[in-house]
């Protein structure tokens, strides 16, 4: 069962990454809100070279989603600056690096003051309901199915709901990663359902064309 749900997680998450690059190349656009991208590859990195110490099967994963992730900044970069607001696009480039900055200082935050399994795990979670949200946030900013699809949003829910099983419940109970998860599963369901409504809103709106 924990090698099964590790697994899952840890293709799903893949499946989102692939995704979102693929989808960025085609659109050109970015598929991971800037917060959650910049949480996300702190934490990869991270935790891909605190286990070098000590590997584990995660271990080669997250240098995987690490690899991933550089190539959706990557895209960030490159066609971010039409989704920032008109007046402020000279700040792009500056807003962008204090950004993912801050993101490292806010990992490094958790990593510096809990041992570093739980500081993995803590900070895991948390960046992940910030996540949920942040997709739901960008599906309403951008009014549009731009830069994402149902293959990203169903994965990313699976990708967290693996883990929140995993550590929440099944190796031992605990409280703060169900009540996190369960979060993530909230914000995430809504935004498959909203994303989904709008896919099937434009399609219907270029069947009329």
């Amino acid at each position: 069962m924990e090698l099964f749900l590790t697994l899952v997680s840890g293709i799903a998450w893949t499946v989102v990454y692939i995704a979102c690059i693929r989808i960025g190349f085609k659109e050109k656009t970015y598929g991971m809100p800037l917060f959650a991208l910049g949480l996300n590859i702190a934490w990869e990195v991270i935790y891909a070279l605190q286990a070098l110490s000590n590997p584990s099967i995660q271990t080669p994963v997250n240098f995987i989603w690490a690899g991933c992730d550089l190539v959706i900044v990557y895209t960030y970069f490159k066609y971010g600056k039409k989704h920032f607001p008109e007046n402020a696009k000279a700040y792009f480039t500056p807003f962008s690096i204090l950004s993912f900055a801050t993101c490292v200082a806010l990992q490094l935050a958790f990593f510096l003051s809990f041992d570093w399994l739980h500081a993995a795990q803590y900070s895991a979670f948390a960046q992940n309901v910030t996540m949920s949200i942040l997709f739901l946030v960008m599906l309403y900013r951008r009014n549009s199915s731009e830069g994402q699809s149902m293959v990203i949003a169903v994965a990313k829910w699976l990708g967290t709901l693996a883990p929140t099983i995993l550590m929440g419940v099944y190796q031992e109970f605990n409280i703060y990663i169900v009540i996190t998860g369960a979060l993530c599963s909230v914000w995430d369901l809504l935004y498959i359902y909203l994303l989904n409504k709008k896919i099937q809103e434009e399609k219907l709106a270029t069947a009329k064309q």
